[in-house]
């Protein structure tokens, strides 16, 4: 709450359902749901109650589709139908529906237009596009619904405008924030 206390806890370190190994996003449905990453081993997303009570587990260890490896982020779009997992080591964004189904895969391993290298964060935009994170390529990479990229921006490097293995980013709006992790500093962009 505003004076720091705590308002709630759940998860303890393990491998069973409701345990985690590596938590790496959380994400939050419209009807409160909140939606966990984690890898490490469980590589899987965790479904709770807005209470902390399991829902439900996505996914696994592996490489078919609906099989994760270090699954580092996640989005849920606003009707709450689809949940974008940034699945950093296939080097894909695979798209599921609530229960795990999985409903599209974008992008293969590779750093040309509309392939993915490592994609660390993704920002689902209200026109259903997406800004992915790469930490491989050292880019950003804007994705249309379907998949084909809309452009990116950065190269890899120590200037003004590149990126160094870039780990995260939000929108505020207008712009986006990257976390330019490499060369320990935030870079702005314009939102396209």
């Amino acid at each position: 709450d505003p004076e720091g206390n705590e308002l709630l806890r759940f998860g303890e370190f393990g491998e069973q359902p409701g345990q985690f190994l590596y938590p790496t996003d959380v994400a939050f449905g419209p009807d409160g749901s909140i939606y966990v990453t984690e890898y490490g081993g469980n590589d899987r997303v965790q479904v709770f109650t807005r209470e902390g009570q399991l829902l439900r587990v996505l996914g696994g260890h592996g490489s078919e589709p609906g099989e994760f490896d270090r699954p580092q982020a996640l989005a849920v779009s606003p009707d709450g139908n689809r949940i974008y997992v940034a699945d950093s080591c296939n080097h894909r964004i695979q798209v599921l529906d609530p229960e795990g189904r999985v409903l599209q895969v974008i992008g293969q391993p590779g750093r040309e237009p509309g392939h993915l290298h490592y994609p660390y964060d993704l920002v689902l935009l209200a026109d259903g596009s997406l800004l992915v994170c790469e930490f491989g390529s050292s880019r950003v990479q804007h994705l249309a619904p379907d998949g084909t990229s809309l452009g990116t921006w950065g190269l890899h490097g120590t200037g003004p405008v590149d990126l160094n293995a870039p780990w995260g980013i939000d929108v505020d709006g207008t712009s986006a924030w990257i976390l330019d992790t490499g060369n320990n500093r935030i870079q702005l962009m314009d939102l396209p």
